[in-house]
């Protein structure tokens, strides 16, 4: 029954992160990435979750209060951003600024759809289904977008950097990664004690921050298309 039940929470945590995953490809529809990358992206998301979850066990011994939350913040955007310095950016295929963004989005939906999976599995083994699909909604609405929004952040800052040296994009990624952990680190601070209508109001904050990342999509288009003859050399 165990088994089951993980199965059950594993689709349910999978299949929300990969329509938003479906979902944000088409931004990049014209001259989309390997499908091959984006899902070793995506997994390498997910193998994020089982090296963060004993580094947040040994923050909770060595913290006390807001500065564990804080801990578990910095713990999983610096590993979300690692795995993709060590899969996504030395790859040829990142060839356009949006790239960093879209393989950026892949990582955080793959930790998310597995970091789901984990919060679905209590309330669905104890039989506490209307639990598992509130769950499930908030997590699809709020705390998902929430992944996709931090580590776009960075993914920005660096795709403004594209046409920059190593040093500049180190630069923008570092302060773009402080943006992504500060980002984080509030919605998880005012959904602590958040209830009711202040839910609402906290994801709707998420949601203008998507809808900023969407025109920033375009505002990253438009600047490879004035550097177009300098990126085909």
């Amino acid at each position: 029954m165990a088994s089951a039940d993980f199965a059950v929470a594993f689709l349910a945590g999978l299949i929300p992160a990969l329509f938003w995953l479906w979902f944000w490809l088409r931004e990049d529809h014209k001259r989309p990435e390997p499908i091959l990358l984006i899902v070793i992206t995506f997994l390498a998301g997910m193998l994020v979750v089982p090296i963060a979850l004993p580094l947040e066990k040994l923050a909770i011994d060595l913290y006390t209060g807001a500065n564990v939350m804080f801990m578990w913040v910095v713990i999983e955007e610096v590993l979300k951003y690692a795995a993709a310095l060590l899969i996504i950016f030395w790859n040829r295929a990142v060839d356009e600024p949006i790239d960093y963004i879209v393989y950026m989005i892949a990582v955080a939906l793959g930790f998310a759809s597995l970091e789901n999976t984990l919060f679905l599995l209590n309330p669905l083994s104890l039989n506490e289904y209307t639990t598992t699909a509130i769950t499930g909604s908030f997590r699809f609405l709020g705390s998902t977008l929430l992944h996709v929004l931090a580590s776009a952040t960075i993914g920005v800052f660096i795709a403004f950097a594209f046409y920059k040296s190593a040093t500049q994009k180190f630069l923008y990624g570092t302060f773009g990664l402080f943006i992504a952990i500060l980002l984080h680190a509030l919605f998880n601070f005012f959904i602590m004690d958040a209830s009711g209508g202040g839910i609402l109001i906290i994801f709707l904050f998420v949601w203008m921050g998507i809808v900023i990342l969407f025109l920033l999509f375009e505002k990253i288009k438009l600047l490879e298309t004035s550097h177009l003859p300098l990126s085909r050399n």
